[in-house]
């Protein structure tokens, strides 16, 4: 019986570089709304035609709004050197959205133990 090979897609190959690329920006950024708290790249997704990245993220100790604050101002930063870093075509807009999936996890691992 012949082995199936998992087919990889370039756009699953990019989503899975930004991401990566991604957790070591955000440790360089200056902006202590962001550099002072843990922030984990939960999912990306880029466009097929890579003009546009949602990116998905969730923060350890520190307050969403701020994080977001603080990443919203250095995004040009953050584009700059997502750019310098990969050998992409065109470097896609990047939107952060919050993630609220471990946060909700967290909460119902609390009530859990409370029982």
């Amino acid at each position: 019986m012949p082995v199936k090979k998992k087919i990889v897609h370039h756009t699953d190959r990019v989503n899975e570089e930004i991401a990566r690329e991604l957790m070591y920006i955000l440790k360089d950024v200056k902006d202590p709304r962001v550099s002072k708290c843990f922030i984990s790249i939960t999912r990306t997704e880029t466009t097929a035609d890579q003009k546009y990245c949602k990116i998905h993220y969730s923060v350890m100790n520190g307050d969403p709004k701020e994080v977001k604050a603080g990443i919203k101002s250095a995004q040009g930063f953050i584009r700059h050197e997502l750019s310098s870093r990969l050998n992409l075509r065109n470097t896609p807009e990047l939107n952060f959205v919050y993630d609220e999936g471990m946060e909700h996890g967290a909460k119902i691992a609390e009530i859990l133990k409370n029982i």
